[in-house]
């Protein structure tokens, strides 16, 4: 039925069975958080456990590192799950019978790690999302945040490349969810695995996803970073999700850098006149100058430059940059820009995590973007 291009609902009206994932084609990165969106019954929870097959996928192959997932034994399978994968769930699932501790260690109980290997390792999972001190505490005496981190901990205790996490900070308080996200960040900043997290939440899924993959009925209506999906959505159904996201957290300083400003290298023996002969055939009032390795180094104008010559004494040309021309990184969300941006009299240059110069943000691009996403 599917094949003969029928939808959803047509063939759970005429068959009971409900169509869980359809055609999914895409792949994950290592080391990249890829968040799975959806409403309710779009199919993501379905996707996320067919990736360790805790459901079985009708037909297809899951590929990891090259191995088909779906032609592994159950030995083999068992293995992946204990080298390679580790779920959190939305519910904690913590052993209200066991101390903090051993239910980090548990999973690695279950694998058959000895004592103090096991005991070793949760403690260093536990010192991992901060909650060391409360190694020989119960459940019942942790808050919420408390347990989930818990959960995480012992996700994280059995070392996995892979982490798979469905919903997992949706039942948090707002503010303890946002500390969670800020946790699963840093944890990342750390050790990078990859990730793949399920959640129906658009702001946690542009905070923290590096790609976002959209469902609709079962399907992968679109995979793309945030930028992307908010500057090019693949349909209505996309479009809908982020008619209302604040752009200022989903672009970063770097997606709107443009290069259309006049650069000089700075280089022993060049003059502030050559440097004006350059603006002047331009026809730039401001340049941005730097190094032979691309590295930031300030800002001259016309005027900066017949100043510093006038007032004499060495080196007129570094004597002429502007001052308050500091660069901002290119990571910087725009919300963090545009202060800037509207309080400088020029365009504000943007630099990667090195100081190599990327590009500038003037007024114009900045409300030539703001004006494209709405």
């Amino acid at each position: 039925m599917i094949e003969a291009g029928e939808g959803k609902d047509a063939v759970q009206a005429q068959t009971r069975c409900t169509i869980g994932v359809n055609d999914a084609t895409f792949g994950i990165r290592e080391g990249e958080i890829f968040v799975v969106m959806g409403l309710s019954g779009s199919g993501k929870s379905t996707l996320l456990r067919l990736l360790n097959r805790l459901i079985e996928p009708t037909l297809g192959s899951i590929l990891v590192d090259g191995q088909d997932v779906t032609r592994m034994s159950k030995r083999d399978l068992i293995e992946l799950r204990r080298r390679d994968m580790s779920m959190v769930f939305q519910g904690f699932a913590l052993l209200p019978n066991r101390s903090v501790i051993d239910n980090v260690a548990f999973g690695l109980e279950v694998a058959g790690v000895g004592e103090a290997e096991r005991r070793q390792k949760a403690l260093q999972a536990l010192v991992a999302v901060g909650l060391e001190r409360y190694a020989t505490s119960w459940p019942d005496e942790l808050s919420g945040g408390m347990k989930q981190r818990v959960g995480l901990a012992r996700a994280l205790a059995s070392e996995p490349t892979i982490l798979l996490m469905d919903e997992a900070f949706s039942a948090l308080d707002p503010l303890i969810r946002t500390e969670m996200q800020d946790e699963l960040l840093r944890l990342q900043g750390e050790h990078s695995r990859t990730i793949v997290f399920v959640s129906h939440d658009l702001d946690e899924a542009m905070r923290i996803g590096d790609r976002i993959a959209i469902m609709q009925d079962g399907v992968v209506v679109q995979v793309g970073t945030p930028e992307e999906i908010v500057m090019q959505p693949a349909n209505d159904y996309v479009r809908s999700f982020f008619r209302n996201v604040d752009v200022s957290h989903v672009f970063r300083a770097g997606d709107i850098a443009r290069h259309s400003q006049l650069t000089l290298i700075d280089r022993a023996g060049l003059s502030v006149n050559a440097a004006l002969e350059q603006m002047r055939s331009h026809d730039r009032d401001v340049a941005i100058v730097v190094a032979r390795d691309k590295r930031f180094q300030g800002m001259v104008s016309a005027e900066s430059l017949r100043e510093a010559v006038r007032s004499g004494g060495p080196d007129p040309y570094h004597r002429a940059f502007l001052p308050d021309t500091a660069p901002i990184e290119a990571d910087t969300p725009l919300c963090q820009v545009m202060g800037r941006v509207a309080e400088s009299r020029w365009p504000v240059p943007v630099v990667d995590g090195r100081g190599r110069y990327l590009g500038a943000i003037s007024k114009s691009s900045l409300l030539m973007t703001l004006d494209r996403a709405a």
